[in-house]
Formats: C-alpha cells, structure tokens, sequence
C-alpha cells in the first residue's frame, strides 16, 4: 500500500492536539500519565489508531484502557473544534509494545553475542 503524506501530516496534527487534550481538559483519573507516541491515521482519513504509553507501568492496564476509550467521543469532538478537516476519524486506542519489543531484541541479540565477546575482549568489558 502507498504511503499517504496527507493521512501522515493528519497523525502527526492529531498527536500533537492529544497530547494536549490528554494533559488540559480531561479529568479522568483512570488516564493519569499517558503519553501519545504515535496516530496511524487510515488512507481513507476516517479512522486513527492511537498508540500510547503509560509511565511507571509495564504491560497493558486495563482501566488506563477503559478510560482512554470512554473519553474517545469527547476527545474526538475536541478534535473537530480544533482541526479544520471535513472528517474528523473515529479514534482507538492501543498500547505501544514496540519499546518492549525493542529491549527484547537487544536482549536476543546481546544472548547471541556473549559466548564471542568473552574471547576477543576487544572493548574491555568484564561480564
């Protein structure tokens, strides 16, 4: 599938405008410190995944969940008073797993390299 820049520029928009509602106007307790890391808006411009992160908790917390998805219709309609766009994209959220993913990998890959990097002790570590 093609990239589309409009729907790109649209996520980048959409993220900052969360990012912003999430911290001023919603009072949700269940919301607490969540933080956008990204908003993949649909080719057709009327659907937007959102992606976010939740500091000092690991793995998915379900009321952070439930809260996100309850604020979903006011957070949407803040959007359409904001962004000036003839739709405004219906929202869900999902939690981004691709820093654990990330620190994962390094873990596999550091497993793989431990029995090479004892012989050559080329950068001085002692493990």
């Amino acid at each position: 599938m093609k990239d589309n820049p409009r729907a790109r520029r649209l996520g980048a928009e959409i993220q900052r405008e969360l990012t912003q509602l999430l911290r001023r106007d919603v009072k949700d307790e269940r919301i607490g410190n969540v933080t956008i890391t990204a908003v993949d808006v649909a080719g057709d411009l009327r659907t937007a995944k959102v992606h976010y992160l939740v500091f000092g908790k690991e793995g998915a917390d379900p009321r952070v969940q439930a809260g996100l998805t309850s604020a979903a219709g006011f957070l949407r309609n803040a959007l359409s008073k904001s962004l000036m766009i003839r739709y405004t994209p219906t929202l869900s959220f999902a939690l981004d797993t691709s820093i654990e993913h990330g620190l994962r990998l390094t873990q596999l890959i550091d497993q793989v390299n431990k029995p090479h990097a004892g012989g050559g002790g080329e950068d001085g570590e002692a493990q």
